[in-house]
C-alpha cells in the first residue's frame, strides 16, 4: 500500500476508515442483537415460556422441580384404584377335587369355598340386534285388522341403537379418533364398516339435543363463585380460529370465534359479560375490560417469564421468583391464605421488589423513523403488569378459595389441541362447534365421575338430563 502524497490526503483516509469502522460497528451490533434474539428463541421451553410441554422433546423438565429425597410412588392423599373381587360375578367355575390324599373318593356336595380368585376380562366384542316386529291382529268380533306400532326411535328397516351414537361420538369426541380409523375400529371390532358419515350425523344429532344441557352447565358455571378462562388457536376451514373455555372443578364450557380479544369474551356466547366471581386467567388485557368480576393471575405463566428473565441474569426476576414460591409455601401451610402478618410483609416486599426492578429494567426509547410506541424490553413488560395487577398477582395468597395456577383451563383446552394435531384441523366451523359442545359436555360429565358411555346413551335416547350443582 503506497502512503498518500501529503497531508489532506491522509485526512481524507481516516475520514474515510472512521465511517467504514462506524458502519461495521453499527452492523456489529445488529448481528448481536440478532443473535441474542435468536439465543433465547432456541433456549425457550415449557418452563421458560408459554411453549406447550410436548415440544421440550426428551429434555423436558417440570415447571416445579421434585426435590430430592421426596416420597416416590403414590403421594400422600392420593387415592389409589385397584382391582377388588366382586359379590357376584357373570361366570363361576367351581374347581372340585375329586379325591383326597389319602384316596378316598370325596363328596362334592358337602364341598365348601375355600378361596376366590376372579379374572377380569372384556368378553367378544358383538352387536346386539334387537328386531322389531310389527304383528297385524283381526278382529274376532268386527273384522277389522290392527296393527302394531314401532317404537318412534325406530324410523327404518336397519338402524344404529343409541350405543352405537354414543360410542362414535365419544371416540371421536372424546378421544380425538378420526372418523377413518372409528370406521376401521368398527370393523376389527364388530365386523361392520360403518359409514363416515353415520359418525358425522351422530355428531351432529348428540351436538343438538346437547343444547338444553350447556345452558345448564353456564347457567352453574355463572353461579360459581369461581371459574378459569383461556383460550387457543385453531385451524377451521383454512383459517385461524379460537377456542374458548370457562371451567371450574365440575363444569367446562367451550365456545369458537373468530377473535381471540375483546369480541370474542363480549360474545353472546360468552360467559365474562355475565359472571360476578373470581376469574384466574393467563393476564391476556381483553381480560380486565370486564369489571364487574374479580381476576386473578396465574402464577405458572409469571413463573416462566421470570425464569426466561432469570437466564438472562436478570437480578430481579430471581429475587420475585423466590418470593412468589415462598408466598405460596406459606398459603399452603394455611390452608390456602396468608395470616395478616404475612399478608402485611408481603405487600412490603412486593413493592421493595417493583422498586427494584423500576431501577434496573431500561425504559423504553424512542428510536428515529420509526412510528408507535417505543419497544420495550420484556422485563420492562413484565414488570408493568406486575405493578399495574398487584392485587391479581396475589389474590392467590390473599384468598383461599382461589388457586396459584391457571392449569385447570390449561388441561381443559389441551385435549382439543390433542385433536388438532391427530386431524390437522376442522372442515368446517360448523363441526368445530358441534366438537366443543360435545366435548364440554364429557369433560362436564367426567368431573362429575359419572359414566360418559351411560351418559351419552342418555343423550340420544332423549332422556331429560339435569347436574347435580349441589355437589359443588
Amino acid at each position: 500500500m503506497s502512503l498518500p502524497d501529503n497531508i489532506a490526503d491522509c485526512h481524507q483516509i481516516i475520514l474515510e476508515q472512521r465511517a467504514l469502522i462506524s458502519e461495521l460497528l453499527s452492523r456489529l451490533s445488529k448481528v448481536e442483537a440478532e443473535l441474542t434474539k435468536l439465543q433465547q428463541q432456541v433456549a425457550k421451553n415449557s418452563k421458560n415460556s408459554h411453549k406447550p410441554p410436548s415440544s421440550d422433546g426428551l429434555k423436558k423438565k417440570p415447571a416445579f422441580a421434585r426435590k430430592r429425597g421426596g416420597k416416590r410412588g403414590g403421594q400422600v392423599g392420593h387415592q389409589g384404584k385397584t382391582l377388588e373381587l366382586v359379590a357376584a360375578p357373570d361366570i363361576e367355575i367351581p374347581l372340585l377335587p375329586e379325591r383326597c390324599s389319602c384316596g378316598a373318593l370325596l363328596d362334592s356336595d358337602k364341598a365348601s369355598i375355600g378361596e376366590r380368585r376372579q379374572v377380569f376380562d372384556i368378553p367378544p366384542p358383538r352387536l346386539e340386534v334387537t328386531e322389531y316386529q310389527k304383528l297385524v291382529c283381526k278382529c274376532g268380533h268386527c273384522g277389522l285388522t290392527t296393527a302394531g306400532e314401532f317404537p318412534e326411535s325406530v324410523i327404518s328397516p336397519t338402524q344404529y341403537g343409541s350405543g352405537v351414537r354414543a360410542f362414535t361420538s365419544l371416540l371421536n369426541c372424546g378421544f380425538a379418533m378420526p372418523v377413518g380409523k372409528i370406521r376401521r375400529l368398527f370393523t376389527d371390532l364388530f365386523g361392520y364398516a360403518i359409514n363416515e358419515g353415520t359418525i358425522t350425523k351422530n355428531n351432529e344429532r348428540a351436538s343438538d339435543l346437547l343444547k338444553p344441557v350447556e345452558t345448564q352447565i353456564k347457567e352453574n358455571l355463572i353461579a360459581a363463585p369461581l371459574g378459569h378462562s383461556d383460550e387457543t388457536g385453531m385451524r377451521i376451514a383454512g383459517r385461524l380460529h379460537w377456542l374458548h373455555v370457562f371451567s371450574n372443578a365440575l363444569y367446562t364450557f367451550f365456545f369458537v370465534h373468530t377473535h381471540r380479544g375483546k369480541e370474542a369474551l363480549n360474545d353472546t356466547m360468552s360467559i365474562l359479560p355475565h359472571y360476578s366471581g373470581w376469574v384466574v386467567h393467563d393476564c391476556w388485557k381483553s381480560y380486565f375490560l370486564f369489571k364487574g368480576c374479580k381476576h386473578a393471575i396465574c402464577g405458572a405463566h409469571i413463573l416462566r417469564e421470570l425464569t426466561a428473565l432469570e437466564e438472562q441474569n436478570v437480578v430481579w426476576a430471581k429475587s420475585f421468583k423466590d418470593y412468589l414460591l415462598t408466598l405460596l409455601q406459606w398459603s399452603k401451610a394455611n390452608n390456602g391464605r396468608l395470616t395478616a402478618e404475612q399478608q402485611r410483609i408481603a405487600l412490603v416486599s412486593y413493592r421493595q421488589i417493583c422498586a427494584t426492578a423500576n431501577r434496573i429494567e431500561p425504559l423504553p426509547i424512542k428510536q428515529k423513523g420509526k412510528r408507535g410506541r417505543p419497544k420495550a424490553t420484556k422485563g420492562r413488560n413484565l414488570l408493568n403488569r406486575l405493578m399495574e395487577h398487584q392485587e391479581a398477582v396475589l389474590a392467590f395468597a390473599f384468598h383461599s378459595e382461589v388457586p396459584f395456577t391457571n392449569n385447570l383451563a390449561e388441561r381443559d383446552l389441551r385435549p382439543m389441541k390433542t385433536k388438532q394435531k391427530v386431524s390437522g384441523c376442522f372442515r368446517t366451523l360448523k363441526g368445530a362447534e358441534q366438537h366443543a359442545r360435545i366435548y364440554g359436555f364429557i369433560s362436564t360429565v367426567r368431573k362429575h365421575q359419572l359414566n360418559i358411555f351411560n351418559e351419552l346413551k342418555k343423550v340420544f335416547q332423549e332422556e331429560p338430563f339435569s347436574f347435580d350443582f349441589a355437589k359443588g
